[in-house]
């Protein structure tokens, strides 16, 4: 059975995952209930059991479980009384990396899912071969507004060699 994920998405009352899906030029939709889950539920395990699954194994092939965590924490704001808008707009704050924080200082959870996050985002944004607009060498000149200072430690290796 070929099938080809095109949208995830959720349902409220019961908590299900919606999986809309193509299968021999028809498209399909598959709910899936998430069993035992409530506003306690960890939304790393709910994600794994229900990939896992094997009823929806073959569906959810298509579907990362970091998508799949991100639904199930939808799911688990809604049944702790939070509105759609306050679950993404957490979900969004968590899934924003601010450039000035020091990374050295997290533990190690936090610093895996810090990476999982910019792997994501260097994928969606990466240029392979096969795209249509790929340049395989790009020559791009900077504007410097200011001269460059040179650097004292610079100066003296050129001078000692």
């Amino acid at each position: 059975m070929a099938c080809v994920a095109k949208k995830c998405g959720v349902r409220f009352q019961p908590p299900s995952v919606i999986l809309i899906y193509k299968e021999k030029d028809k498209f399909r939709r598959r709910v899936m209930p998430v069993r035992n889950f409530s506003q306690f539920s960890d939304c790393g395990v709910a994600a794994e059991q229900l990939k896992n699954n094997p009823r929806h194994k073959a569906y959810l092939e298509g579907v990362s479980l970091r998508q799949l965590e991100k639904l199930c924490r939808l799911l688990k704001g809604h049944l702790g009384g939070e509105s759609l808008a306050e679950s993404l707009g957490k979900l969004q704050q968590e899934e924003t990396i601010d450039p000035e924080e020091d990374m050295n200082k997290l533990d190690d959870e936090e610093l895996a899912k810090r990476k999982s996050i910019m792997d994501e985002l260097f994928e969606k944004n990466r240029k392979k071969k096969d795209d249509p607009d790929f340049i395989y060498d790009i020559e791009v000149e900077f504007p410097q507004d200011e001269q460059l200072e040179s650097c004292g430690w610079d100066a003296e290796s050129c001078e000692e060699v």
